[in-house]
C-alpha cells in the first residue's frame, strides 16, 4: 500500500511543506504536492518542490565517491580510498605551504542543509585557515553587515511583517519569482495580494518590470542600476525636510539621528533624480507615502546588496524603517525569534560585543575579512598569484564558484592549477570537474531537514522538522559523517572514530549552554544532559539541544510544555509559534545597547555616495543586471527536465529603443562584453526593462568539457559571471558587484554561437553551447 510522508522543501528559502506519496515498496516517490495542513505554507507549492522527485531520481547525481584519473575522467572508489587521497593531499599541501595554503568554499545549498550548518564550523576550525570563502559575499553580506553594525549581530536582520503590513516598498527584489529571500515567506504572491486586499499598497522599484511588479504591485518605478542608495538617501532627506520623521517608542534607543540628518541633507530629491532616473516628484511622493502609511515597510534584496553601494543601501533600508516608526512594530520590519534561539536571544539583553570585521586581510589585494570570511571575488587571485600563503588546495561544500563568482573564466583556470581539490557535491559541476576527489551526499529525501538558518528570517515564527523520507542506499554516507571525517583529517586525526568525535561536539555544545547565564540548563551537568539525549546522535542530537534550550524549549524538563525534537516529530505539519513580536531593546547586542543609526564604518562610505551624485556617465554605456526566475535557483537546478522545459530562459533582455540603436532583433543573437570577458546569447526585446539596461539571469553556462549534467548541457545558456568583474566591490563589505556592471552590447557576427559560447573557449570553463556526455555515477 502506498504511504504518505511530509517534509519541508529544502530547495529555496520559502520552506514550503510537501506531501509525498511513496511507492508500495517505500523506496521511491510517486507524487509530490503541497501539504495543505502545513502551519506556514498551507499547501502552497512552486515547480521547484515538484522537481524534488526528479532530483532524487536524476541518473547524473553521484552516488559513490569519485577520484580523478590521469586522463581527467572520474571513476568510482570506496570511501576509505577517497579519504586516504584527501588525507595525503592535505598533508602535502600544509607541509609545504602552511594552513593558509588551504581554502574552503561553502555554496548556497549549505544554508538549506542541517548537517552543513552544524558541522561545517568544526571543519573550518580544524583547517585553521584564514582563507574561508562562501556564496554570502556574492549575495547578502552587505545586509548582514549593516544589520550587525546597527543592531549588534549579523543575524539580527529585520524582515517585513507581510501578514500585517499596509504599505510595502520593494527594491532590488523579485519575491514572486524567488519565493522570498532573507524573508522566509511561503506564497509571497498571496501574501502581497493580501496587502492590497486589505486596502494596502505595494510599490516595486527595479530596473525591470519583474514578475512581482507585473502581478502584485500597485506601482512600478524604474531606477538606474546601482543607484538604490541614492534614492533611499533622497527619501531620508525628504523625511527630514518635511518634518515627517516619527520614530515613536524607539526614539530613546536610537543613537545618531542628528548625524543621519546631516548626512542626508545634500541628497535632495532634485540631486538624486539625475543619477537614479527617478523624477524628483516621485522621490518626494515615495517618501511621503511611506511616512503616511499605517504599518509600512521597506524591503531590499539582491539588487541592493550586489551593487557598488550594497552596505549603504542595506543600511538605509533600516534607517527608513526606523525614521518612519516602522521598525520593530506589527506590519513593519520586525525581528523573528526562531525556536533554536540565536546570538540575539542569549546573554545580557540589549548589550553585547557587536560585530567585528577587518581582523585580517587577503594576501594579494589586502581586502578585509568580513564576519570570518574573505570576499569570494579574491579567490582566483589567491590561487594564481605566487608567494607565501598562496592557496594550493581547495575544499568546496555544495558550491559552484566557477559559475557563481566574478570573472568566472579566471577562476576556472586557477582551479585547474591547484595541487589538491576536494568537492562535497552531488554532481560533476563546472567546479567539481577540476576536483581530485568528489564526495557525494544523500539526496534531500534521504536526509533529515530543519531550516536552522532560514527560520531566523521568517515572517512568522514556526518550527518544522522532517525525518528522512527514504532510506540511505548502501554505499552512500550521511553528510554529517563525511564532514566529521574531513574535520578529523584536517586536525591530524584521520583515523579517529566519527561517533566519538560527534560525542565530543555534542558535549561541547552542552557545556557552553550550561555556562550561559539565563540558560534553562545553566549549571547543570553536561554529561547527564548528554545521557538524556540517547540514543540520538548526529544533527538530530544537536538540534534537540538547541530546541530544548531555545526560547520555546522544554529546558530538559524545566518547562514541561516546551519544545523538543520529540514534539516536532509528533507534529509532521509543523508547530506554529505565532506572529512576530516586538523584540527591542532585548534583541540588541551593540556595545552601547542602542540602535546605531550612524555606524562609523558606514558613515565613512557616504562621501563616496555623494561623489556619485555628479558622476559622469557614458551616454552609450549599457548596464548589466541579473534577474530571478521561478524555475531556477543559482546553477544547480538546470539538470531537472521539469525546470528547464519550455522557452529558453537564458536570454538578454533589452529595451526596444536600445535594440533599434544597436541593431538587435528579437530572437537574434547579441555579444555582450565587459572588461573581463565576452558571451553571446539570444536577444529578448521587451519594454519591461529600462532603456540603457540589459538583463541576463544568473547560474547558466553548462556546456563545459567534463561536466556531468546531461540535461543542463542541452539547455546550457551563457554564464553571466564571465562578465562580472572581480575588481568591482562594495567598499564596506567586499561583496561582489553583480548589478550595474558596464558592458558593451553588439549584434553578434554571422555564425556566432547563439547558445552562448564564450570567446574565452570551453577549455577554460566559461563557454557554453554543445552538450557533453554525463560522467559515470559509479
Amino acid at each position: 500500500m502506498a504511504q504518505t510522508a511530509f517534509r519541508t522543501c529544502p530547495l529555496c528559502e520559502a520552506t514550503c511543506g510537501l506531501e509525498l506519496t511513496l511507492d508500495e515498496q517505500g523506496t521511491g516517490v510517486s507524487r509530490v504536492r503541497g501539504d495543505a495542513d502545513d502551519v506556514f505554507s498551507h499547501g502552497f507549492l512552486c515547480p521547484k518542490g515538484v522537481a524534488l522527485k526528479e532530483l532524487h531520481e536524476d541518473p547524473d547525481r553521484l552516488r559513490a565517491p569519485q577520484r580523478r584519473l590521469a586522463d581527467g575522467s572520474f571513476e568510482a572508489c570506496s570511501w576509505d580510498e577517497a579519504f586516504a587521497l584527501v588525507e595525503a593531499g592535505l598533508r602535502d599541501v600544509v607541509s609545504a605551504g602552511g594552513r593558509n595554503a588551504v581554502a574552503l568554499y561553502l555554496g548556497n545549498p549549505n544554508a538549506h542543509n542541517l548537517s552543513s550548518l552544524l558541522y561545517a564550523k568544526p571543519l573550518v576550525k580544524a583547517l585553521g585557515t584564514r582563507n574561508v570563502f562562501t556564496a554570502s559575499t556574492v549575495d547578502q553580506y552587505p545586509k548582514q553587515l549593516a544589520s550587525g553594525l546597527m543592531f549588534g549581530t549579523a543575524t539580527t536582520v529585520a524582515v517585513p511583517d507581510l501578514d500585517r503590513a499596509q504599505h510595502v516598498m520593494i527594491l532590488g527584489a523579485d519575491p514572486v519569482s524567488s519565493n522570498g529571500s532573507l524573508m522566509t515567506a511561503p506564497d509571497v504572491r498571496g501574501r502581497l495580494q493580501a496587502v492590497r486586499s486589505r486596502g494596502g499598497r505595494v510599490v516595486v522599484v527595479d530596473p525591470r518590470r519583474s514578475r512581482t511588479a507585473q502581478s502584485v504591485a500597485d506601482e512600478h518605478v524604474f531606477i538606474r542600476p546601482g543607484t538604490d542608495a541614492l534614492l533611499l538617501m533622497g527619501m531620508v532627506a525628504q523625511l527630514f525636510s518635511e518634518g515627517l520623521v516619527r520614530i515613536g517608542r524607539l526614539e530613546r534607543l536610537c543613537a545618531g539621528v542628528d548625524e543621519v540628518r546631516a548626512l542626508a541633507a545634500p541628497f535632495t530629491p532634485e540631486r538624486v533624480a539625475r543619477p537614479t532616473g527617478v523624477p524628483a516628484e516621485v522621490v518626494r511622493r515615495l517618501a511621503h507615502d511611506l511616512a503616511a502609511a499605517d504599518r509600512g515597510v521597506v524591503y531590499g534584496r539582491m539588487g541592493t546588496t550586489t551593487q557598488a553601494f550594497g552596505t549603504v543601501a542595506s543600511w538605509l533600508v533600516d534607517v527608513l524603517n526606523t525614521l518612519t516608526g516602522n521598525l520593530d512594530r506589527a506590519g513593519g520590519a520586525m525581528f523573528p525569534l526562531p525556536a533554536t534561539g540565536g546570538p540575539n536571544s542569549r546573554g545580557e539583553p540589549g548589550r553585547g560585543r557587536g560585530v567585528r570585521f577587518g581582523r585580517w586581510t587577503s594576501r594579494v589585494r589586502g581586502l578585509p575579512e568580513v564576519l570570518g570570511e574573505m570576499p569570494a571575488a579574491c579567490l582566483a587571485e589567491e590561487i594564481d598569484t605566487p608567494g607565501d600563503d598562496q592557496v594550493r588546495a581547495l575544499i568546496t561544500l555544495a558550491g559552484n564558484p566557477a559559475v557563481s563568482t566574478p570573472n568566472a573564466g579566471r577562476l576556472s583556470r586557477a582551479l585547474a592549477a591547484l595541487d589538491l581539490m576536494v568537492c562535497l557535491d552531488v554532481y560533476v559541476t563546472e567546479t567539481s570537474r577540476h576536483a581530485d576527489v568528489i564526495l557525494p551526499a544523500p539526496s534531500p529525501l534521504e536526509r533529515s531537514h530543519y531550516d536552522l538558518a532560514l527560520y531566523g528570517f521568517a515572517v512568522r515564527n514556526v518550527a518544522n522538522y522532517s525525518p528522512p523520507v527514504l532510506p540511505v542506499p548502501e554505499g552512500t554516507q550521511d553528510e554529517w559523517r563525511t564532514l566529521l571525517r574531513l574535520t578529523a583529517i584536517a586536525a591530524g586525526h584521520g583515523r579517529m572514530d566519527v561517533d566519538r568525535l560527534d560525542d565530543l561536539f555534542a558535549l561541547d555544545m552542552l557545556r557552553r549552554e550550561a555556562e550561559t547565564p539565563g540558560s534553562p540548563v545553566s549549571r547543570r551537568k553536561p554529561e547527564k544532559l548528554l545521557a538524556e539525549l540517547a540514543p540520538r546522535r548526529g544533527p538530530e542530537r544537536l538540534l534537540d539541544v538547541m530546541l530544548r534550550c531555545g526560547p520555546y524549549g522544554d529546558g530538559f524538563g524545566a518547562r514541561p510544555d516546551g519544545l523538543s525534537l520529540a514534539v516536532l516529530e509528533s507534529n509532521p505539519h509543523g508547530v506554529d509559534l505565532g506572529p512576530l513580536q516586538p523584540r527591542l531593546p532585548a534583541a540588541l547586542r551593540t556595545p552601547s545597547g542602542m540602535i546605531e543609526l550612524a555606524p562609523p564604518e558606514i558613515v565613512a562610505d557616504v562621501p563616496r555616495l555623494a561623489d556619485a551624485l555628479d558622476a559622469a556617465r557614458e551616454p552609450s554605456a549599457m548596464l548589466l543586471v541579473g534577474r530571478r526566475q521561478l524555475r531556477s535557483n543559482n546553477s544547480w537546478m538546470h539538470n531537472l527536465p521539469l525546470l528547464v522545459r519550455g522557452p529558453a530562459r537564458c536570454t538578454m533582455q533589452v529595451h526596444p529603443s536600445d535594440a533599434a540603436r544597436l541593431g538587435l532583433v528579437d530572437g537574434g543573437v547579441a555579444t555582450v562584453r565587459s572588461r573581463v570577458g565576452s558571451i553571446a546569447l539570444p536577444v529578448e526585446v521587451t519594454d519591461g526593462i529600462m532603456p540603457g539596461v540589459v538583463s541576463i539571469p544568473h547560474g547558466w553556462g553548462h556546456a563545459v568539457d567534463g561536466v556531468g549534467w546531461s540535461v543542463a548541457a542541452e539547455h546550457a545558456g551563457a554564464n553571466s559571471n564571465v562578465l562580472s568583474d572581480e575588481l568591482l566591490l562594495d567598499a564596506v563589505s567586499g561583496n561582489a558587484v553583480l548589478n550595474g556592471i558596464p558592458v558593451e552590447v553588439l549584434a553578434a557576427e554571422s555564425g556566432a554561437d547563439g547558445g552562448g559560447a564564450s570567446r574565452a573557449g570551453r577549455s577554460e570553463g566559461v563557454g557554453v553551447g554543445a552538450g557533453v556526455p554525463a560522467q559515470p555515477a559509479g
